[in-house]
């Protein structure tokens, strides 16, 4: 039937036998009632497609774009595990960072007078809200390039370190280190030495937790998480004096950040932007990304429940 004599029909009702009207109005509902089936289904596909689109790109990268194409891209029984470190700290400031690391021991490790209160007073962190506002975010990556060696596991507080994933993977570093508990944030695709394998590289097993769906994104869901990933640190300190608690990503820079700035948030009281900042006096590539910053008030205000916690305060 042509739209001629569709159009012709409608504009005479007369004409229209009732069995024809009534056969268009069903095909109309029936048009209508697929679409609302569909859309969820295209919605779906078009998520799958951009995703697989974004992890192909970012293998397809120059080997010099990012460290997990020269290093988290090769077999696992093929990396070296003779890897060294050298310290981050400011050897100029380690007196005041040792006062500092003394006043903020978590849970019971330090005994805080009545009159002093257990965190710092707010400072005026530079936290950006956006890749806009930070001149070292460059392409898709929102890790800022600089000099500091990733490979360098950073102690935020006493028994409390962020580092890269080749760090975690490492045995030296981890024994040296004296790690007890191992916090892993990592994209669906990565995948770590099983227990089996540490136990006989190290001499012991340390206790691990695995978050193993939370991609680098603005977008992505961190905050979900954080009352699991603070508690574990939380009962890591408790279980004994001798924990030592690694929270690690794939470079050390956002994911990880996240996390134990949330922990230092339901820890001290502090607020996102105090949490964030000290943590990048203590590693200064830490930069996390600005959506993971807009989960940690979301997580202060549902999670801890500061219902009067205003973003960028």
């Amino acid at each position: 039937m042509s739209c001629a004599k569709v159009a012709i029909m409608v504009s005479s009702p007369l004409l229209i036998p009732f069995s024809v009207l009534s056969l268009l109005l069903q095909r109309i509902q029936t048009c209508i009632l697929s679409s609302f089936v569909l859309l969820p289904i295209l919605l779906q596909l078009l998520w799958s497609y951009t995703k697989t689109t974004y992890q192909f790109s970012r293998l397809l990268q120059p080997s010099g774009f990012s460290p997990h194409n020269s290093f988290h891209t090769m077999p696992y029984h093929d990396r070296s595990w003779s890897q060294t470190t050298k310290s981050s700290t400011n050897p100029n400031s380690n007196k005041a960072l040792s006062s500092a690391s003394t006043r903020l021991a978590p849970l019971s490790m330090v005994s805080h007078p009545s009159s002093t209160s257990p965190y710092p007073s707010p400072s005026p962190y530079n936290i950006s809200s956006s890749p806009s506002q930070n001149p070292h975010r460059v392409g898709k990556s929102y890790h800022p390039p600089l000099p500091i060696s990733r490979h360098t596991a950073s102690e935020i507080i006493p028994r409390l370190y962020i580092s890269d994933l080749s760090f975690a993977e490492s045995p030296a570093l981890l024994r040296k280190h004296h790690i007890t508990h191992i916090l892993s944030v990592l994209p669906e695709n990565l995948s770590l030495p099983s227990d089996s394998e540490l136990r006989s590289l190290l001499g012991y097993t340390p206790i691990r937790m695995q978050i193993r769906d939370v991609e680098d994104f603005p977008f992505a869901e961190l905050a979900a998480h954080l009352p699991t990933t603070t508690g574990f640190i939380q009962n890591a300190f408790r279980t004994s004096p001798d924990s030592r608690v690694l929270v690690h990503c794939v470079e050390g820079i956002s994911r990880s950040v996240s996390v134990v700035a949330a922990f230092l948030m339901a820890q001290y009281g502090w607020t996102p932007k105090e949490a964030v900042g000290y943590v990048k006096e203590k590693r200064t590539i830490a930069n996390p990304n600005f959506g993971f910053v807009k989960q940690l008030y979301e997580y202060g205000r549902e999670g801890l429940g500061r219902r009067s916690l205003v973003e960028g305060t």
